[in-house]
């Protein structure tokens, strides 16, 4: 693991996101399965013809250790695009979440693997395998463009898209605003209710300003 990949680890979505202007973030019907999955790492892509899934092992077999899988399944919710079997087969080489425009199937058996999804849902039908798709080529999922090896962050808030030029960049950032949100926290509770309404006036007398 990288030292960009080990800092967006430990960074929230939330702080991702602020870092790079909320531009890049999904939609937000892309929910994780648990509120407990966090993920961090590069992307391999994988576009998907409609109600299809065979190009998702093609992705798993060029997956590295720590990636993600980001796949465009066209929001159909009809057919999943793994279920808890090929879910298995992923985490046992390494793979460290999917993210899916999409839905996935045996959400029970997920669960007991602790293996992160986000995703549109949940459905009962399998996806079919007769051929097509497409692996590590530029995709749109949930109104973002991916491409492989851009960095894929996600929490219980969301899913953060960061081109991979720009991930040194985006971490400083994220990393700084943090510390300010620590200060401006400290500042308004050092006093209770005092300091609260002096921060509040100081606020919104900035607004009065502008």
């Amino acid at each position: 693991m990288t030292k960009v990949e080990v800092s967006f680890k430990h960074l929230p979505a939330t702080a991702v996101s602020d870092a790079t202007g909320g531009h890049t973030n999904l939609r937000s019907d892309i929910k994780p399965l648990a509120d407990h999955y966090k993920i961090a790492g590069r992307a391999v892509t994988v576009r998907l013809p409609d109600g299809e899934n065979g190009a998702v092992l093609e992705a798993i077999r060029a997956a590295e250790e720590g990636d993600i899988l980001v796949i465009d399944a066209k929001g159909n919710t009809n057919r999943a695009v793994a279920g808890d079997f090929i879910l298995s087969l992923a985490q046992g080489i390494g793979v460290q979440g999917f993210v899916v425009d999409g839905v996935i199937r045996d959400i029970a058996a997920i669960h007991e693997l602790d293996f992160p999804v986000f995703s549109l849902g949940t459905t009962v039908a399998a996806g079919n395998k007769n051929g097509g798709g497409e692996v590590n080529i530029p995709i749109a999922i949930g109104g973002v463009s991916v491409r492989p090896g851009d960095y894929i962050i996600g929490d219980v808030d969301g899913v953060v898209v960061v081109p991979h030029e720009d991930a040194e960049r985006i971490v400083a950032a994220a990393e700084l605003k943090l510390e300010k949100d620590e200060i401006r926290a400290q500042e308004a509770h050092a006093n209770g209710k005092e300091s609260i309404v002096a921060y509040l006036d100081k606020v919104l007398t900035s607004f009065s300003r502008s």
